[in-house]
């Protein structure tokens, strides 16, 4: 999702951000520029935090910020996160990378909608 220049990876209910194989992740632009490699979480040929990846990229190619928004009560997609996050190697980018949990942002939220998170996801 993107708004304004901010792209935003909304996770609730998916297991995890996904393994992408090593060949796959070197064909895109600008990966071994922006990424150290060597110390992205790797499972043999594959490289954890695929989506998180991704979508890091995408901010640097459209010179956006990126905020991935996570549940408080998955700490290990927030040590995906973090683990992704410190093998950035531009360090403004690495500054214009965020994490957001649902349950900080669903205090702010209308009431209809922190029912719903209530509701549906126990938020």
């Amino acid at each position: 999702m993107k708004i304004g220049n901010l792209l935003v990876e909304a996770k609730l209910t998916e297991n995890d951000f996904q393994y992408a194989k090593e060949s796959s992740l070197l064909r895109y632009r600008d990966f071994l520029e922006i990424f150290d490699a060597s110390l992205l979480p790797q499972k043999g040929e594959y490289y954890g935090g695929y989506q998180l990846i991704r979508n890091v990229l995408a901010a640097h190619a459209n010179q956006c910020s990126f905020c991935v928004l996570l549940d408080a009560r998955r700490p290990d997609l927030i040590e995906t996160w973090y683990s992704v996050m410190k093998c950035l190697k531009p360090v403004p980018l690495r500054t214009a990378c965020k994490v957001l949990t649902w349950q900080e942002l669903s205090r702010i939220l209308p009431t209809t909608l922190q029912k719903f998170l209530s509701t549906k996801y126990g938020i």
